[in-house]
């Protein structure tokens, strides 16, 4: 959490203290961490209702090909992200990864083809480098336009499609990962069908001077909450999601991640564009032969939560650590604490036993499947 007195504010800031929200600086901005509701409830609200998650301090960037060709806008970005790029049909998007000559994960970002250009989320933290990475690589052929300043909402939970298709019919007819233009009370609006939470839902990107009246609007629904970071991570958690700087960093490749799915076969070996990135031959190398290291899913053993930061151990006392959790909590809707982290590819395989340190005592934490709790994904 930042604790410098020059935040940035979202265009919702308002809206967020006249709710009450607790504010705590998240990444350069003020930005709310819970409402009086609180972090449990409003978990627990978004699995059963529907949540309203302000993310506009999330980066948003467009890619334009000079040559007008979106193809040649996605074959431009495949030279530094391992993702499959040029397949993308125009109204869908996929996760994708930057890496770096050491195979690290520098960011993690959703993209869409747009038809006429791509559209990219990135993290807020790494928005200004991410910038500067693709203006270093791409503007030789593309043009890159930052929109920094637009707002951006996430509307998760199973009532999230009915409540948005009361201004928005079209939402009703978008699946997992479809991204549309919709007119909401009359705004444009850039939509996808996707979140953070496991949970289906969409995210929703408008202009900044009309963000605030379309969140109002849509608070206007009883069933939907206003919910803030603490509630979005625990969500994310249980949904077996990774946040960047905790579970992924620069040190940490795809593979050891548990994200070979996040790279298509087409940019596989053997594949038609294999290889092409940074640290393409790290990465392919563990395809082939693995690697020391796996995230795993952790479940401690009673009700104790296990935070990022514990090392893990194979006996419950004596050795040397062997691992180290990266997200841990409480989660409400698994009904007890749940972790990530990353242990010896030898013991990641389910149900292994191990222990975790907690102030100096060593609590019995076992592998467990991601997600802890199942996705909702509209296919």
């Amino acid at each position: 959490m930042d604790t410098t007195a020059d935040l940035l504010k979202t265009p919702l800031h308002a809206l967020h203290l006249e709710h009450g929200a607790r504010m705590a600086g998240f990444a350069g901005y003020d930005m709310p961490i819970q409402y009086p509701m609180g972090v449990m409830k409003e978990h627990l609200h978004t699995r059963s209702g529907a949540g309203l998650f302000d993310v506009s301090h999330m980066g948003q960037i467009l890619i334009r090909a000079k040559s007008g060709d979106v193809r040649d806008a996605a074959l431009a970005l495949e030279k530094i992200a391992p993702v499959d790029v040029a397949d993308l049909t125009p109204g869908r998007q996929r996760y994708g990864i930057f890496t770096n000559a050491d195979g690290g994960i520098e960011d993690d970002f959703m993209v869409a083809n747009r038809g006429d250009h791509l559209y990219l989320v990135v993290n807020a933290a790494c928005k200004h480098q991410d910038l500067a990475r693709l203006e270093a690589a791409l503007s030789d052929s593309c043009e890159i336009e930052a929109l920094f300043d637009r707002g951006l909402i996430a509307l998760q939970g199973p009532d999230a499609e009915s409540a948005l298709s009361a201004y928005a019919p079209d939402a009703a007819e978008m699946s997992f990962m479809d991204v549309s233009e919709l007119s909401i009370a009359g705004v444009p609006a850039v939509v996808s069908r996707s979140g953070y939470t496991g949970e289906d839902g969409y995210e929703i990107s408008l202009p900044a001077e009309e963000t605030d009246r379309i969140t109002r609007l849509l608070l206007s629904d009883d069933r939907i909450a206003l919910i803030g970071l603490g509630a979005r991570d625990s969500l994310r958690l249980e949904a077996g999601l990774c946040l960047y700087g905790n579970d992924i960093d620069a040190a940490t490749t795809p593979v050891e991640a548990n994200l070979k799915w996040a790279i298509q076969k087409v940019r596989r070996k053997g594949g038609a564009r294999e290889g092409g990135y940074p640290g393409a031959d790290v990465i392919q190398a563990q395809y082939a032969n693995g690697t020391e290291r796996s995230r795993a899913g952790l479940k401690p053993a009673g009700k104790a939560p296990v935070r990022a930061g514990a090392e893990l151990f194979e006996q419950e006392s004596g050795g040397e650590a062997i691992g180290i959790v990266t997200s841990g909590g409480f989660g409400p809707s698994a009904g007890g604490p749940v972790a990530m982290g990353y242990v010896p590819s030898r013991l990641a395989t389910t149900d292994t036993k191990l222990y975790a340190d907690v102030r100096g005592k060593r609590l019995e934490i076992t592998v467990a499947a991601l997600p802890f709790v199942p996705t909702t994904y509209k296919r």
